[in-house]
């Protein structure tokens, strides 16, 4: 992607859309133009989670606007986000179809602490350099990310279900502003709270950066109002409450300079900002203007530069569950080999291959047996700063299907996976069993519609007897789920064997 001098970053919120286009100038980003639509897509999920016909339609016509705009880029230069919402709603994938059609792009939902990371990722380079740890909140329209950082490096991280679109919704549904309204909304904010509070109270960080929309329209209209000389204070917002409870009613609050779809969303994010500088401790709070859009195309702009955060998550793991570095070495360079000799050079598919021959035995720290399974279950289930949930699936599919049975995982495999990727990381394992440095002499890999053929030296085999007998079981594995494999060599080292002991 080097060679790329402009990206984008689309941010599906759940409150607002965003498209961003930047120039790249080495390691700087510098803002082109950007697009911002108030589709309040949390605003349409119904009570049992499906998102509705209207909150759709509103999406899908801007990502139309978006793609119409993004027509001239490359896939490798656009980035699409989706948040809270579209984690949580249960017909997000029949939609996600749609919209990725709509913008002509792919979109990656992402978990709440990614989220946090890009946030603090665009938050951090809008802001001068300081070594003092900050802590910056982003109230979004589901959700509301916390991170305590250090320069450009978020040190804690963490999100939790409450944005100013789904508690304005929960709270006041019927447009009424009341005491009794903000009493609950803030109770539930607080309690809430209370399950990071011990991890990001004010003795943890110097100074609190709000981001994005939220934080942004309060201290517009602290200021605006005079409630507050600049950021947002808890005084400040006692007082803006005050003024939102003597208008009684959403329809019925005049704000100059507020936008319309703000006002739309304004109790429920006030309450939730309440709450954080009540529980944290929070005296003042300064607004930036980097968000998460900004983190998308920093995020792009370090795998441009080979400064991928996903590679930096698959070493920490491999630390933090003490995997062999040098036998994860092994498998990884061997199972680069054989799918590149099945499926030809594919970077992004090599990626995925690499990663899960690294992490295949970090499940060992759980327990040995059935270890593929647990380390299967790792990668699905935590938090890998960089991935998406997407990106984690996939790779723990090659992880579980790296050895045993391929029959008796069938059933929780994903038609979409790639069965090269499989053979070549079971075959890189079966190879390099002994853990040692090894050379299998393979002479050609191929592959077409469910067979696999493969030629090594039948010298080769014949001083490696236990590796023979393991491919002629693996071959027996493959044929069980219908495919055929042909590994050249082992026959002849068998005959040649059965001619020595005769």
């Amino acid at each position: 992607m080097s060679e790329y001098n402009t990206i984008a970053a689309v941010d599906l919120g759940s409150n607002s859309f965003h498209l961003q286009i930047a120039r790249v100038d080495g390691d700087q980003i510098y803002p082109l133009d950007g697009l911002r639509q108030a589709v309040r897509l949390g605003a349409g999920l119904d009570e049992h989670k499906f998102l509705d016909e209207a909150s759709q339609a509103r999406a899908i016509a801007c990502l139309k606007r978006f793609g119409e705009r993004l027509q001239s880029f490359h896939p490798k230069e656009v980035r699409a986000l989706g948040t809270n919402t579209l984690r949580v709603a249960k017909n997000a994938p029949a939609f996600l179809k749609k919209a990725e059609a709509a913008l002509g792009f792919p979109i990656e939902v992402i978990a709440g602490r990614e989220e946090a990371r890009l946030i603090y990722l665009g938050v951090s380079h809008s802001l001068p350099v300081s070594g003092d740890k900050r802590l910056v909140v982003d109230i979004g329209g589901g959700s509301t990310e916390f991170i305590i950082g250090e320069g450009y490096q978020p040190r804690r991280l963490d999100s939790l279900y409450m944005g100013c679109v789904s508690y304005t919704r929960q709270f006041f549904g019927d447009g009424k502003l009341t005491k009794g309204a903000f009493k609950r909304a803030e109770l539930a904010a607080r309690g809430e709270l209370q399950h990071i509070v011990s991890g990001f109270s004010h003795r943890h960080w110097k100074h609190a950066v709000g981001s994005s929309g939220s934080a942004r329209a309060l201290a517009q209209l602290l200021q605006g109002g005079g409630y507050a000389q600049s950021g947002i204070t808890p005084d400040g917002l006692d007082r803006l409450r005050a003024q939102c409870l003597r208008a009684g009613e959403l329809a019925r609050i005049e704000i100059a300079g507020l936008r319309e779809d703000r006002i739309a969303v304004l109790p429920g994010g006030l309450a939730i900002m309440s709450a954080v500088l009540e529980e944290l401790g929070v005296e003042r709070m300064t607004v930036a203007d980097g968000a998460m859009r900004e983190g998308i195309l920093y995020d792009l702009l370090g795998r441009t530069h080979q400064h991928d955060a996903r590679d930096a998550t698959v070493t920490q793991f491999m630390h933090r569950y003490h995997v062999d570095a040098a036998q994860a070495k092994r498998v990884t360079e061997l199972a680069r080999q054989l799918y590149e000799r099945l499926a030809g050079a594919n970077a992004k598919s090599v990626q995925y291959l690499a990663w899960a021959a690294k992490l295949h035995e970090i499940g060992i720290s759980v327990a040995y047996s059935g270890y593929h399974r647990h380390s299967a279950y790792i990668i699905n289930n935590a938090d890998m700063p960089g991935f998406t949930r997407e990106e984690q699936h996939r790779i723990a599919q090659l992880v579980l299907a790296h050895r045993r049975s391929l029959k008796k995982e069938m059933p929780q495999l994903d038609e979409t996976i790639d069965w090269r990727m499989v053979f070549a990381l079971r075959l890189a394992v079966l190879f390099c069993q002994r853990r040692s440095p090894i050379d299998p002499a393979i002479q050609s890999a191929r592959s077409s519609d469910g067979k696999f053929r493969l030629a090594l030296d039948p010298a080769w085999l014949q001083r490696n007897p236990l590796t023979s007998a393991a491919l002629r079981e693996e071959i027996a594995e493959w044929e069980k789920i219908g495919f055929e494999v042909k590994v050249g060599g082992v026959v002849d080292a068998v005959q040649a064997d059965a001619f020595s002991a005769a």
